[in-house]
């Protein structure tokens, strides 16, 4: 053990830093971050469309007419559907405030390089005929929502990286000093930004003489279509709640580095599965965000709450006592550093163990309960990371009970891996109290 903590500081932990800090992976994490109070807008009106309550249809369709379900998903569709868009003006905006460059003019930039990167071609089948056609002049919805997810981020760092070169060497537009700033800014992003309409301009020209015909079907066949299936994957969940751990362990935010890779495939399932959901279809994946956030990591990273909850009512040393205390409220709402550094969890080679054996069980568990039927799968509905567990399992399934059911289970199985590892360390410390009170007695 003490040759695994050693390769974590001298080998592991300086190369997972280095990937903490890389620019580009920050700010696809945050820009990201940008579209989660939308989608979570969003989701409250889809649970209001499925409430699956005897009688609740009935009623809505005598007060608001036989459409209201479909006008009570106009807000659903104004924020999922614009999910590209929004992370395409976040990731430049995170990504050019790393270089100190205006970012407001990065952001907006780079969505008119998305747009411009995306064919105005959607199909349409006249009334009558046989075939859909192809008509130009409308922007297609499908792809400004997690389909186009993969081109905006990856046009947002194009468009920020051209932009933020051509500004580092200064061919820019300086107005005199008593323009108002606003005005001045405008200007000097002018030069910056034609660079970036051009060469995005230009790949869409070289690609359109291509059989992919457009950056989205580049990006969905050789990108997008091997990433979803891995990250949807059994094994693929396991690798990254592997990854996400041993980080954790070794005092890196984890989910943080895992998710600013993941996020945007987890993503792209999760609304797969709410666009099935709407039309009554069925589910078709198991991994998304929320199977993570809410029957894996209940109580935060490595399903602490467990270990919360073990600390209250069979801790017997003072400080797991205590401790216990104070990390139940924010466990509760799957908050967990006062477990992972005030324990600590980090670089504890006792407690690493089942901080990381926990969530793959977990994984595995949920995976076999959901793909088998016996659960039902997450909906699509954003449900908020910090909901606690009941209540998410209940939402996030579009109100089935099953969720519920196996957030318990989870919670048991969880309890029942650190139980022999926090009772060893409880004995520990409390073995370290009574000793330091008879030396105080003494």
């Amino acid at each position: 053990m003490q040759a695994f903590i050693s390769f974590l500081e001298n080998r592991f932990m300086p190369i997972a830093g280095r990937v903490a800090e890389q620019k580009h992976l920050q700010a696809v994490r945050d820009g990201i971050i940008l579209t989660m109070p939308l989608l979570i807008i969003g989701s409250l009106f889809l649970i209001l469309g499925f409430i699956p309550v005897p009688g609740y249809d009935e009623f809505m369709a005598g007060v608001f007419g036989e459409a209201w379900r479909t006008k009570l998903l106009y807000p659903v569709n104004a924020t999922f559907d614009v999910m590209a868009i929004i992370a395409s003006f976040g990731v430049a905006y995170r990504l050019a405030e790393k270089y100190k460059v205006d970012a407001l003019a990065s952001g907006a930039i780079s969505v008119s390089a998305f747009l411009l990167a995306t064919p105005f071609q959607v199909n349409f089948t006249p009334e009558g005929a046989t075939q859909a056609v192809q008509v130009g002049g409308a922007i297609p919805v499908t792809l400004m929502g997690s389909q186009g997810l993969f081109v905006a981020m990856l046009v947002a760092i194009l468009s920020t990286e051209i932009y933020r070169f051509v500004i580092q060497k200064k061919i820019v537009i300086k107005l005199p000093d008593g323009v108002p700033p606003a005005v001045s800014r405008s200007f000097v992003a002018l030069i910056p930004g034609f660079f970036v309409v051009l060469v995005v301009w230009l790949i869409r020209l070289i690609i359109e003489n291509t059989s992919f015909e457009s950056v989205h079907n580049i990006v969905s066949q050789l990108l997008a279509v091997p990433l979803g299936a891995l990250g949807g994957s059994l094994f693929g969940a396991i690798i990254a709640v592997i990854l996400v751990h041993l980080l954790w362990t070794a005092g890196i935010h984890g989910a943080a580095i895992v998710g600013g890779v993941m996020s945007p495939i987890w993503l792209s399932l999760m609304d797969q599965n709410r666009v099935a959901f709407q039309a009554g279809q069925e589910l078709p994946n198991v991994i998304t965000s929320q199977f993570f956030d809410l029957w894996i990591y209940a109580g935060g990273s490595g399903a602490t709450l467990a270990m919360v909850v073990l600390m209250l009512f069979r801790a017997r040393s003072e400080q797991m006592k205590s401790l216990g205390r104070l990390s139940i409220a924010p466990g509760l709402f799957n908050i967990n550093e006062p477990i992972t550094f005030g324990m600590p969890v980090v670089m504890n080679p006792l407690m690493m163990i089942p901080f990381i054996i926990a969530p793959v069980v977990l994984v595995i568990v949920s995976y076999i309960a959901m793909s088998t039927g016996l659960v039902a799968k997450p909906s699509g509905v954003a449900v908020p990371w910090t909901t606690p567990i009941l209540i998410g399992g209940y939402l996030a399934t579009g109100g089935k009970i099953s969720g519920m059911v196996l957030q318990i289970v989870n919670f048991l199985i969880a309890m029942a891996i650190y139980y022999p590892f926090f009772s060893m360390w409880d004995k520990q410390k409390l073995a370290e109290e009574k000793a330091s009170q008879t030396t105080i007695s003494a």
